[in-house]
Order: C-alpha cells, then structure tokens, then sequence
C-alpha cells in the first residue's frame, strides 16, 4: 500500500524550498530570443544527463494589461526549486534588470545572463550560452541530494481530456494519493477554475474557514462574470467536444469529476494565478483550463511535482516539472505507453481497488521525486505557455 517509511530525498535550495531535479534552464527574456534557447539547449550535453532544457514564449517585454500577470509568471517560473541554474537571454529591454531581480528575490538559485547586445552577434550568444550551460550542467550533476520532509513535496494536480471514467477511476484515485499526502504534511494543490464550474460550492464546503470557503465561490464566481462579458455562455460551452467525445454529456459530470482530485482534505487558502502557497495543505489555485499554461503557472508558483489524469491521452509535460500521466481507463493505457505512466483503469477493469491505485500513484510521485524520469521527461516534452486575461475588467 502507501510507501510512507521510504526516504525521500531532494536538493534543498537557499530559500528553504526543495527540489526534485536539478536542471539548467535557458530563459529568453524576449521573444526575439526564443529559437536561440531551445538551440542551446538541445547542444548542451552531459553525461547521464539530457543536457539543459530551454523554453520559448512570444513575449517582447511590452508593458501591457498582463504585464503584472507575466512578468510574475516567468520570474516565478526561473526560481521553481527543481532549477539548479538559470541561463538568463536578454537584449536590453528595461524590464530585463526588475524581472532578474524579482526571480533571485523569488528564490532562484544560481543565475548567468548573458546579453545580446554586449556580445554583438546571435552566434557569439550561442556560443557563450552553451559554454555557460554546459558548465553549470557539471556543477550540477556534482550535487548530492539530501533527505527531505515530507513538506518539500509541493504537487499539482491537474487533468486533461476528460472522458467518463475520469470521475470514477484516475480522479478519485489521485485524490486518494493527495489526501495521503496533505496528511503527511505535504502540500497539494487544485487548479483549473473553469473544471470546478458548478461545483465550487461543494468545495467551499470543505474550507478550513468560511472566508477560505468565500474565496473558492468567489474566485469561480469572477471567472465566469469575465467570460459573460464576452458574451460567452460558460456554462452552455460546456463539456468540449472532446469531453463529449469520451462519453461526458453534462458539465455538472465533468465537475465533479474534475473535484476528485482535491480527494476529501480541507482547503487551507486559495491561490492568484503562480502564488506560492506558504504553508503545508490543499489549496485551490485561480489558472486557466488550458495544460500548458496551467502547468506554466504551477511551476512559477514553486510547484515540484505532477499528476496529470487523463482519458484522452494529453501528451504534455513541463520543462521543470516532473508531469505523471495517468490514464482513466485501460484501452488508452495500452495504445499509448509511450505517453502514459500509469493506468487507473484497472479500478473499470474490476482488477483493482480505487485505495490501491490511490496507493500506487501515492508510491509512484515518491519514486519519480526520487529520480524517476516519467514518461513526459524521457519523450522530452517541455511545454511552456503564458497565461493572459487581455486587460478584462468587471466591476
């Protein structure tokens, strides 16, 4: 059943959070930069290693109505604990100084920048980058890790292409694994407003407080007020097409399926979209219900591992970020090994009990902590998106 006695093991960083891995990140801070990042990073090599891994956005440094909202994202981004170093790309844009400050005030923990404009040449910062990666790529492929608390597990939990066994089988059964967690003073946390519509009060139930309660309400409440302002009927539009395509017909089915992955802990707090949580517990966080950019929010928020239920096969994973894919039923389990690390289906099958896979994934996100590459890692799979609001206001 649940592996509690097994040592879990991590790289603690200064700022007293832990890490799982210990990767070099190539970070463009421009747009303009980010086809040089993910080149440098794919030249980078060391061995037992997959070498550094680098990221691409479409961000220019413009001070628009998301400013706040990205400029939080990629800061908090290059300070996830799981990052040993980050290769900073600039190009003097004036935001470039205030968002490396914010991310060593964040908590990153080895920082080189490297610039464009002092180099004179795209190949030069190529050549520097990768020189500098590379290196840092040895120092941290030096460092040991430690024995960790239980408390330096911070877990996403997050599901995509929801079918209808979503709700009954990988959902559940990860909630099963989270509330082990939370009990062994881990911390937990639930995104993805649009996937709890219409089931948020049930929720604010299990609040440890009634204000906590109030903002779970809130928070969905505010995301549909948005989305009506658009003249876009939520609660109409959904399930998507894909949901009914796995056999979902209502929303209130893909709700409350999508719930049971908060298990039945209490809530401690609700979170803005990357904020850190700043005490051990389950907590719902404010993202979109888009994977990539929700899974970009967890890791600025410090987020070091996930669990990522689907019945659809999502193939994404995280640059930084662990990602454990979990199929809901045992058809797509097996038409796609490649993509998925472990099978809930069993629990349709009759195989196995919902405690039993719960206790499996429990084992399996300590394992992968560990130092077990999940199936995202090894297919390199290193997604990354920012989230905009595009400036709505409601009153």
């Amino acid at each position: 059943m649940f592996n509690t006695k097994v040592e879990l093991k991590g790289y603690q960083r200064p700022n007293g959070l832990w890490g799982f891995r210990n990767h070099v990140l190539i970070l463009p801070l421009h747009s303009a930069l980010s086809a040089s990042a993910r080149n440098i990073a794919d030249a980078t090599v060391t061995q037992d290693s997959y070498g550094a891994v680098g990221i691409s956005h479409d961000w220019s440094g413009e001070s628009d109505s998301d400013y706040a909202r990205i400029f939080k994202t990629i800061s908090g981004f290059a300070a996830n604990p799981n990052i040993y170093a980050t290769v900073f790309l600039t190009i003097n844009t004036p935001v470039e100084i205030d968002l490396i400050e914010a991310a060593v005030n964040f908590g990153a923990n080895k920082i080189e920048v490297i610039n464009l404009a002092a180099l004179g040449s795209m190949e030069k910062l190529f050549e520097v980058a990768v020189d500098a990666a590379n290196r840092l790529l040895v120092e941290a492929a030096n460092e040991h890790r430690h024995l960790a608390p239980w408390s330096a597990i911070r877990l996403g939990l997050e599901c995509g292409g929801s079918d209808a066994l979503s709700g009954i089988t990988a959902n559940p059964a990860l909630g099963v694994a989270s509330d082990q967690l939370v009990a062994l003073g881990a911390y937990s946390v639930l995104g993805e407003t649009t996937e709890i519509l219409g089931a948020e009060h049930l929720l604010a139930a299990r609040a440890t407080d009634p204000e906590v309660g109030k903002q779970i309400v809130e928070t969905v409440a505010r995301y549909e007020r948005s989305i009506n302002y658009e003249g876009i009927d939520m609660r109409g539009a959904q399930p998507s097409r894909g949901n009914i395509e796995g056999g979902l017909t209502t929303l209130e089915e893909k709700s409350l399926g999508a719930a049971k992955k908060a298990g039945n802990a209490p809530f401690t707090g609700v979170l803005d979209f990357a904020d850190r949580a700043d005490k051990p517990g389950l907590y719902f966080m404010d993202t979109p219900g888009h994977d990539i950019e929700q899974l970009t929010g967890f890791a600025a928020s410090g987020i070091n591992i996930v669990v990522f239920t689907s019945g659809r096969g999502t193939p994404t994973g995280s640059a930084t970020v662990p990602t454990i894919k979990v199929s809901t039923n045992t058809q797509m389990f097996d038409s796609i090994p490649d993509l998925i690390d472990l099978n809930a289906g069993s629990i349709a099958d009759g195989t196995e009990s919902l405690e039993e896979v719960g206790a499996r994934i429990f084992n399996e996100i300590v394992e992968v902590a560990n130092g077990r590459l999940t199936r995202a890692e090894t297919g390199r799979h290193h997604e990354f998106s920012l989230s905009r609001m595009y400036g709505t206001v409601i009153s």
